[in-house]
């Protein structure tokens, strides 16, 4: 089975952020700063097995 990406985050979510925040778009080296590290500030773990929790019955009885 190939792999399918099941979320992402892509540039115009991010200018979406900025825009919100500081009231401007970023620029391409100020994106690239956030590429680089905006995956350390996203609990993937969590998100997935909260999904799971929300919408999988647990099949435990």
């Amino acid at each position: 089975m190939k792999n399918k990406i099941i979320y992402q985050l892509d540039t115009e979510d991010v200018q979406l952020v900025a825009n919100e925040i500081i009231e401007r778009k970023l620029s391409s080296k100020e994106l690239k700063l956030i590429e680089d590290v905006i995956g350390d500030y996203i609990n993937w773990f969590d998100a997935i097995e909260n999904a799971i929790h929300q919408t999988i019955k647990n099949e435990k009885k």
